[in-house]
C-alpha cells in the first residue's frame, strides 16, 4: 500500500522529518526544486505541514482535491483560510501547550533586554568603550512597574506568573473577563495602555486585531512606556510604532515578529531603542520536538480516520 503524499511547507527537526519520511511520502516545498514537485504532485496531496508564519495558500488549499488536514507546527492560524479550509472539509490543527512557556520566557527576556539595556552593554564592552572608563547608562528595573497584558491567552497568563515573580504588578485586556485570576482587567485597550509602564502584546493574529496597537494605543502607553511583541507582527501599525519610538512619543520596545517576516521595514534596524529578534521564542530544542510530535500526533489521527487532538475550524 502507498504511503500518504503529503507536503511540508519548512523543515522540522531532523527527527521528526524522519518521522514523516517513515510514514508519508514527503515532498518538501522547502529544497531546491520542491515548489515545482510540489505543484505536480498537488491532485495527490492529502496532507499540507506548515509553521504558523509561513501557511499555505488559498489557491493551493483550492488546488488539492484530496487535501484532508493542514498541520500547522505552532499556534498561529493568520496563515491559512480557515473558512475555505472548514468548506473544504479539510481540518487545520495546531501545537497547543507546546510552547507557551518557551515564548513567556521570550516576553520576559525583551523586557529585561530593554529595560536593563543588555543588548547595548554587551556592543558597549566589545566596542572597549568599558575598557576606555566610559560611563555606561543606567537601565531600569522590572521590580514594581505595571505590565498591561493584552491577549490573556495560555501565553499571557504564562508571561503574567513569570512577570509578578519579578516583583511586576499586572492587568490585562481580552474581550471578556478571564476567570480564575485576581489581575485587573480593562475593558478598553487604551485604558490598559494608559494604565502600564510595559505593554505586552500576546493577543492571537485575527482579522479583528490587525494593527490593534495603533498611534492612539501608544500615545495612551506614553513616553516611558515600552512595547514587547511575542504575538504576530500584523497585530502592530508598524509605522506608527516606528514613528512613536523616533519622536520618543514611547520609550523603547522589544520586538520578536514583524509584519513581513523575514523581511522587516529597514528603519527598525537603526533604532537604537529597539530590541529586535528573528522570531525565535519558541526556537528551543525542547519546545520544537514537542510541536513536532503534537504535529505527528495530528497527522496519526486524521490517517487514522479518528478527529486530529487540536482541530481549530
Amino acid at each position: 500500500m502507498s504511503k500518504p503524499e503529503i507536503i511540508l511547507v519548512e523543515p522540522m527537526m531532523p527527527a521528526i522529518e524522519a518521522r514523516l519520511d517513515a510514514a508519508y511520502t514527503v515532498h518538501r516545498l522547502f529544497e531546491p526544486g520542491g515548489r515545482d514537485t510540489a505543484l505536480a504532485a498537488r491532485p495527490k496531496i492529502r496532507a499540507v505541514v506548515t509553521g504558523g508564519g509561513s501557511g499555505i495558500g488559498s489557491d493551493w488549499i483550492e488546488a488539492m482535491p484530496d487535501l484532508g488536514i493542514v498541520a500547522i507546527n505552532g499556534v498561529g492560524t493568520d496563515r491559512v483560510n480557515l473558512a475555505l479550509a472548514r468548506s473544504r472539509g479539510v481540518d487545520v490543527t495546531t501545537t497547543p501547550g507546546t510552547l507557551t512557556e518557551d515564548v513567556a520566557d521570550m516576553g520576559m527576556a525583551l523586557m529585561l533586554a530593554v529595560l536593563r539595556r543588555i543588548v547595548e552593554g554587551d556592543g558597549f564592552v566589545r566596542q572597549g568603550r568599558w575598557a576606555a572608563r566610559e560611563p555606561f547608562p543606567l537601565g531600569g528595573s522590572l521590580k514594581g512597574r505595571r505590565l498591561g497584558i493584552l491577549g490573556l491567552g495560555q501565553i499571557g497568563r504564562a508571561l503574567a506568573r513569570r512577570a509578578e515573580v519579578f516583583g511586576m504588578s499586572v492587568r490585562y485586556w481580552d474581550r471578556a473577563p478571564i476567570p480564575g485570576n485576581a489581575w485587573a482587567f480593562h475593558e478598553d485597550p487604551h485604558a490598559l495602555a494608559a494604565d502600564s509602564d510595559v505593554l505586552a502584546v500576546c493577543v492571537a493574529a485575527t482579522p479583528e486585531t490587525r494593527g490593534m496597537v495603533d498611534a492612539g494605543l501608544l500615545a495612551s502607553l506614553g513616553r516611558t512606556g515600552v512595547v514587547v511583541n511575542i504575538s504576530r507582527g500584523s497585530v502592530v501599525d508598524e509605522p506608527a510604532l516606528i514613528d512613536a519610538l523616533r519622536s520618543g512619543a514611547i520609550a523603547a520596545a522589544g520586538l520578536d515578529v514583524f509584519a513581513s517576516e523575514p523581511e522587516i521595514d529597514p528603519a527598525f534596524l537603526s533604532l537604537a531603542n529597539t530590541v529586535i529578534t528573528p522570531h525565535q521564542a519558541s526556537a528551543t530544542v525542547e519546545t520544537r520536538i514537542a510541536m513536532g510530535e503534537a504535529v505527528l500526533a495530528n497527522l496519526s489521527a486524521h490517517f487514522a480516520g479518528a478527529r486530529p487532538p487540536a482541530v481549530v475550524n
